[in-house]
């Protein structure tokens, strides 16, 4: 075949030979017979956290399952399904997540598994809503972990270090309405001093920004409540039309706006699903600090602000709350995600995230899994206490370190 690369292009895998199993069963034949094994899921990684020089291996032609439980209230669901095919079918039941991520186009296994997350001060990362998961193991074997077993809040968030993720079962709450408003320009000055009321205005927030002229260019508001027409936000002014995050970009590929009210699957993302959001000329990066560091660090950002500009597209705030899963982001703390989309040109890329990384070293900042980032090993192991626990988990389900690779071997995932 082709040479097989990720979403944005960024990454060439080391083999490219990618297996396409139609069943579980030819699934755990393939794990049971194979030496390596990674598992790819949409792509849309942008470090070779997914990367093999064995067996590549993608579940998105196994069976699609999408079975709701409204008595328990809880969806079954493969791990190769979308989340914008699943809320579908969940909506029809009169339930819904609790939130979403900004694409709909993810893989449920893949977004859970690498800490993936929307916004929201009282929302947790996606993996947050697991309470159950069933994976292919090292020796071919299902296995299922729910919140009752001890390995459960290790292996939710388990960056393929456990097994190929084959289902989950995700909690659900009732359906609900979302109006989303955008507003502009934002004072940086009225977000610094207004942080805290400003993220909770609405059921979940995101700000973005280019760092330039000390304003932050679009607050998006996707509120569960209908806001007054022409209502202000701190100095910002209510769009007067749809709006894309990128500056320039088409605002019709991006969910409905200026406050026409619709089901939470068609809101809390920010973008359609019947369009692809970019090409993926683009690379990303993603840092989540403390909440009480929130003014400080945006203040660390905005003095490089000249620096970021000739490489960056946008960049996004949002809120993360906290959970207990071992590898998160945000395990026991809630957290403010400072992300980076920036053009994809990775030498001139490189040294401004290096240099973005030291500013924010101060208030230890922790890299999201998926994107690029370039921490020392030990850096990654202090920002992340529960760590050296996973690594013995992922041995003990995995003793030939069968999951592993040169990503999870850096990082002591794997050994």
């Amino acid at each position: 075949m082709a040479t097989l690369t990720n979403w944005a292009g960024n990454i060439t895998f080391s083999t490219d030979r990618l297996h396409l199993p139609a069943t579980v069963e030819q699934l755990s034949e393939l794990v049971a017979a194979s030496d390596r094994v990674r598992c790819l899921g949409t792509g849309h990684s942008f470090n070779r956290i997914a990367d093999t020089t064995d067996t590549l291996i993608s579940i998105r032609d196994l069976p699609p399952v999408i079975e709701v439980d409204p008595d328990r209230a809880t969806v079954r669901v493969s791990g190769g399904v979308r989340y914008g095919e699943l809320t579908a079918v969940i909506e029809q039941h009169g339930l819904a997540l609790a939130n979403l991520g900004s694409l709909p186009h993810i893989s449920v296994a893949g977004a859970c598994a690498t800490g993936t997350h929307g916004s929201g001060d009282g929302n947790q990362v996606l993996a947050g809503s697991v309470t159950a998961l069933t994976l292919v193991a090292a020796d071919g074997q299902p296995r299922r972990l729910t919140r009752a077993d001890p390995d459960f809040e290790g292996a939710v968030i388990g960056l393929g270090c456990l097994g190929v993720v084959t289902e989950l079962t995700l909690e659900l709450v009732p359906s609900f309405e979302i109006y989303q408003y955008v507003y502009d320009d934002l004072p940086l000055a009225a977000l610094l001093d207004n942080f805290d009321e400003i993220t909770a205005a609405a059921y979940s927030v995101s700000l973005f920004t280019r760092w330039q002229a000390d304003r932050i260019d679009q607050v998006w508001l996707k509120s569960t409540r209908a806001r007054e027409a022409g209502a202000a936000l701190h100095g910002a002014r209510p769009a007067e039309q749809a709006r894309h995050p990128v500056p320039g970009q088409d605002a019709g590929f991006a969910t409905q706006q200026l406050g026409v009210v619709g089901r939470w699957q068609q809101r809390l993302p920010h973008f359609r699903l019947e369009f692809t959001p970019s090409n993926g000329d683009e690379l990303q990066s993603e840092y989540f600090v403390g909440r009480g560091h929130a003014r400080a660090a945006i203040e660390v950002v905005q003095a490089i602000a000249a620096k970021l500009d000739p490489v960056l597209q946008v960049a996004e705030i949002r809120t993360v709350a906290a959970d207990e899963l071992w590898l998160s982001p945000c395990y026991r703390t809630d957290r403010v995600a400072l992300h980076f989309t920036w053009i994809a040109d990775h030498g001139k890329v490189e040294p401004v995230v290096a240099e973005l990384e030291a500013r924010l070293r101060q208030f230890e900042a922790v890299p999201h899994w998926a994107k690029l980032f370039g921490h020392q090993p030990a850096e990654l192991a202090s920002l992340h206490p529960r760590l050296t626990d996973f690594a013995a988990l992922a041995a003990r389900h995995d003793p030939q370190a069968k999951f592993g690779n040169d990503f999870t071997r850096r990082y002591g995932l794997t050994r």
